[in-house]
């Protein structure tokens, strides 16, 4: 099935007792066995559950993977997966990730023994000048949060692949309806599915889907040992959202296209930041990889402090608040909201400054949050 039926299709069809067309809820923490040692698949809720099953079916379906497990946050999703690794395991991770990403490495992991080295991720030599004896892991973000930095995703994967080393994308921003990492030669991808599968912020969850049989039964084992999956009500949830996932992102990278083009050319914007922009360092790189390049725009202000906080407390459309990817634009400060955790130095090295933007461009008429910008850019 192409990607647009494959969204709505792949939940396995109608319910077999009742033929409803939508997958059921099922609300229950355990099911009862047929006779002694005999169920009909199911047994206890952490372990499986039909509503979890059909959304870890379709999410595989969209990435191209041979397994998929939903977890109860993105979050949850990422430290099982780091729970793959041991103690005295070497991971290399892009820089210029999301600050809760970098608080679970760099605050809670490394008190497990695990060590990372943090890179741009766009120089191959740099990249393979990394690797140590104990390195087992290289872990990237397709579109980085905030910059929307752009990696190459074959050109990592090969070399992973010569070292043998298990790698990890995090699909968050492109969804796969932009992009498929496993096609790619990844072997693991992430999602926030708070994000754009769900894509209505009524929801957190994550998922992990893998590209071979052998990582999706290690991190189904973990879900089931770690208790990190997810509820069967967010499940069907973000089920029902990733039903409208291709026309919901086709809309938003519309959006994002014309805002970003209307911020680099804004006398007021010290720089646009969007993978769509030819002016973007790695435009050629998601033009080759990618068939969108997602809803997210980021800009620095070109003022004081006091501007940003003026441009934030102006706007009226877009919301101040954090997370991404739903039907309604939001505005975040990534230096005091979803990078705060990380230290000012590294945000600085990186290039996360203080008067830095991130916009989730959501569903409204364009026309309308061009105005909205328009008239908090004066403001400020």
């Amino acid at each position: 099935m192409r990607f647009e039926t494959a969204a709505i299709h792949s939940d396995g069809g109608p319910d077999p007792t009742t033929g409803a067309i939508v997958t059921p809820i099922y609300q229950t923490s355990t099911f009862v066995f047929e006779d002694v040692g005999k169920t009909k698949g199911y047994d206890y809720s952490r372990t499986a559950n039909p509503t979890r099953k059909a959304l870890a079916d379709t999410i595989a379906a969209l990435e191209g993977g041979k397994g998929g497990c939903p977890f109860a946050t993105g979050m949850a999703a990422e430290t099982t997966v780091m729970h793959l690794l041991k103690k005295g395991d070497h991971v290399i991770s892009q820089e210029d990730l999301y600050g809760g990403t970098y608080r679970l490495f760099e605050n809670v992991m490394r008190n497990f023994g695990l060590e990372f080295t943090f890179l741009s991720m766009n120089d191959k030599d740099e990249i393979e000048a990394a690797i140590k004896p104990n390195t087992r892991m290289i872990w990237i973000e397709t579109i980085s949060n905030p910059l929307l930095n752009i990696v190459d995703v074959e050109m990592v994967a090969g070399i992973a692949k010569k070292h043998d080393l298990i790698t990890v994308a995090d699909n968050t921003l492109p969804s796969p309806y932009l992009l498929r990492p496993i096609e790619h030669g990844i072997d693991l991808v992430v999602h926030s599915t708070t994000k754009y599968l769900n894509g209505h912020c009524d929801v957190v969850g994550g998922a992990v889907v893998a590209a071979g049989n052998e990582l999706a039964e290690r991190v189904g084992f973990l879900s089931n040992a770690m208790g990190t999956c997810a509820s069967p009500f967010d499940c069907w949830l973000v089920l029902r959202g990733i039903k409208t996932l291709p026309v919901r992102m086709t809309q938003h990278c519309q959006n994002a296209a014309e805002i970003a083009g209307f911020l680099e050319k804004h006398p007021r914007v010290k720089r646009a930041f969007y993978p769509g922009l030819k002016s973007h360092p790695h435009y050629k790189i998601a033009k080759k990889q990618m068939k969108g390049y997602s809803g997210m725009v980021s800009f620095e202000i070109d003022g004081s402090t006091k501007a940003v906080k003026s441009f934030l407390r102006g706007v009226k459309i877009f919301s101040l608040a954090e997370s991404l990817g739903g039907v309604d634009s939001l505005v975040e400060h990534p230096a005091t909201m979803s990078h705060a955790s990380m230290p000012g130095s590294f945000r600085k090295k990186v290039g996360i400054t203080d008067s830095l933007i991130r916009l989730s461009i959501g569903l409204e008429n364009v026309a309308d949050l061009k105005e909205d910008l328009e008239q908090a850019l004066e403001r400020a």
